[in-house]
């Protein structure tokens, strides 16, 4: 379920502190942030946050196309190794043996 239009996008204000801050400044720094459910707004655009995901940070460039859409979006949390363990390997073969 979304978040109510009249309460606005959720920003961390540490975190939007930390982009005026940086704003001001001419350092290029990245952001480390937890706050994977923060909004990406305007004001973003040109920072590099570095997202946990539970493990580890992933570095994230902030572009235009990414307003609106939440940090956590682009910091997987899971691995994906494919279907089905040695049954494909063992059918790769066999179908190309025609």
């Amino acid at each position: 379920m979304s978040r109510s239009l009249k309460k606005g996008p959720y920003v961390d204000e540490r975190l939007f502190a930390k982009v005026v801050k940086i704003g001001k400044s001419s350092s290029r720094d990245p952001i480390k942030t937890w706050s994977r459910d923060c909004t990406i707004i305007p004001e973003f655009v040109g920072v590099t946050f570095m997202v946990h995901n539970g493990k580890q940070f992933f570095k994230l460039y902030v572009t235009e196309d990414m307003v609106g859409h939440k940090l956590g979006e682009f910091s997987p949390t899971r691995v994906f190794r494919g279907h089905s363990g040695g049954k494909a390997s063992k059918a790769a073969p066999a179908s190309s043996a025609k």
